[in-house]
């Protein structure tokens, strides 16, 4: 029993879903805590009543009922959460978070039962430490905070977005050990654009468009002060804002306070995690590649500057790095002779005809690299992927954009069109593909590769900052362990079967990699893996 049980009896005792252990309480716990009478006579063991979570769950007839059956046990008990997701990671990554949590937002407001994390809105302006304080927790570590104004290929759904948070933490847990405890999912409640959401009577977010940009950064302003003031160990990990604040907020913050934006960094690690491992495959090298991209926002734009830097530190100057991307979004190629760019998009802009074709595009830089983050789904459509196979033997195709149905190019078609030459990744998890009696196995691109690494590694070494180049050490650290066996099946990114030890072997390379660099404020252990594996939570009743 841990120290906060003994502090609370009876009823309130097994209504805390952190101390709540349900059937497993003993007998002799039960009578010293107020238990008898209050549960069954039967005594469980953890191994029980995940039976039970089990055949539960395989009643349930969707994974959507399966995320609200999973939502009400971490509600109960959070101890059995754990120790069911964790067993069987790569069954329920898929229903706690991506495909699954996109429409689980989408009927937000519909499915909610309780609230989780929390909820700060513009009516806060002026007590925003306030009203942190009313979070009963003091040690929180990260909070994962959105306005949801760009989740997932859904665009702006407000206070809908609220599931991503409470999701991405939960795999900060779940595939890393990090204690739970020590985390907050928070919506900033900025409205919506969104009219549809105002109109439905069961939308729980402010009824209101956003903010202009003098207003919102205030706001802003304010929270990432308050988190310092009331949180001053606290990571903020920005997570699926519109995309110009998510670039914006980013370059505002990242040298003046422990953050990070996975959809941009965390997004560009797995990339180039699995870029690397492509080209392992293949056997060249990243500074021999052409790249486009379809999509030019700030996914787009995260993954081109991580590749820029990771092409920099293999002896490029950045000019030369830059020269070998390309970007294409709505409105076609980026070239100079566009007047509607960005300064981020600027860099990128290569003397070139303009064009609004991808397919010309393509037979006209002949890209050895194609990368779909556009949530155009089915945008690199059968001519495209053929003449990419026509140019390269081994033509490297990541179509990123999720949920699936807003995929660049499933991975039937990828390989169907390629004879199965296409080194493939997705957003989303698309099932193995035969052809011809061979069996494909398509790679997910998903941060959770990433961020929950990072965080473990954070976590324990307290940096002070996070860069770029943190997230160029974890992506090598993904694709080295990427052994032969799964090259040979064409994957790109280690099994997520084995996830919680591939993030810890990830983890113990970044937090090296900070102790080399002296960005750590703690001590540096003997055996740094063995100090990790102390820290991270452990799903049982001790």
């Amino acid at each position: 029993m841990n120290k906060r049980s003994h502090e609370t009896r009876g009823v309130a005792l097994i209504e805390n879903p952190v101390t709540n252990k349900g059937t497993a309480f003993t007998r002799p716990e039960r009578e010293a805590l107020g238990l008898e009478g209050l549960l069954p006579s039967s005594v469980e063991d953890l191994d029980r009543q995940a039976e039970r979570v089990a055949n539960h769950l395989a009643a349930k007839p969707d994974d959507l009922e399966r995320y609200v059956y999973l939502t009400g046990l971490l509600d109960r008990n959070e101890t059995l959460f754990y120790r069911v997701v964790m067993d069987d990671p790569m069954r329920f990554l898929p229903i706690l978070y991506d495909p699954t949590v996109g429409e689980a937002c989408l009927k937000f407001g519909h499915i909610f039962r309780r609230a989780r994390g929390m909820y700060v809105s513009l009516e806060h302006k002026g007590r925003i430490a306030q009203v942190l304080r009313n979070w009963p927790v003091k040690e929180v570590r990260f909070i994962c905070v959105s306005t949801g104004g760009r989740i997932l290929g859904l665009g702006d759904i407000g206070a809908n977005g609220m599931g991503i948070p409470i999701g991405k933490l939960q795999l900060y847990t779940a595939c890393a050990g990090v204690p739970p405890e020590t985390l907050l999912p928070l919506l900033l409640d900025i409205g919506t654009t969104n009219a549809a959401l105002r109109a439905d009577p069961l939308y729980l977010g402010l009824r209101r468009e956003p903010p202009a940009s003098e207003e919102l950064d205030a706001f802003v302003d304010e929270f990432v002060a308050a988190v310092q003031e009331v949180f001053p160990d606290c990571c903020l990990h920005f997570e699926d804002w519109k995309g110009t604040d998510a670039i914006r907020y980013l370059a505002r913050y990242q040298d003046r306070v422990l953050c990070y934006n996975d959809d941009i960094q965390g997004t560009a690690s797995v990339t180039l995690a699995g870029l690397a491992t492509a080209l392992q495959i293949k056997g060249e090298a990243l500074r021999d590649q052409r790249i486009l991209f379809l999509g030019a926002g700030s996914a787009g734009i995260g993954i081109a500057n991580l590749i820029v830097s990771a092409l920099v530190e293999e002896g490029l100057s950045p000019e030369a790095a830059r020269a070998k991307i390309s970007l294409f979004d709505v409105d076609g190629l980026i070239e100079p002779k566009r007047k509607d760019l960005s300064s981020e998009q600027r860099v990128f802009a290569h003397e070139a005809a303009p064009s609004d074709d991808l397919l010309m595009t393509v037979k006209a830089l002949k890209p050895t690299v194609l990368i779909g983050v556009s949530t155009a789904g089915g945008a690199f459509d059968r001519a495209i992927v053929e003449a990419m196979a026509k140019l390269n033997q081994r033509p490297i195709i990541f179509a990123l954009s999720n949920p699936t149905e807003k995929a660049e190019v499933s991975a039937q078609d990828a390989y169907a069109w390629t004879e199965g030459r296409v080194l493939y990744a997705a957003g989303v998890q698309f099932p193995d593909v035969e052809i011809d009696g061979k069996t494909y196995h398509p790679g997910q691109a998903n941060n959770f590769y990433i961020f929950p690494a990072v965080g473990l590694a954070v976590y324990a070494t307290r940096p002070e900052r996070i860069t770029d180049a943190l997230f160029i050490e974890a992506a090598r650290a993904s694709a080295d362990q990427v052994g032969p066996d799964l090259r040979a099946k064409g994957m790109l990114f280690p099994s997520q079967r084995n996830i919680l030890d591939t993030e810890i072997t990830t983890a113990a390379r970044l937090a090296e990699w900070i102790f080399d660099q002296n960005k750590a404020t703690v001590e540096r252990p003997k055996d740094i893996r063995a100090w990790l594996e102390s820290l991270t939570y452990k799903p049982d009743y001790r």
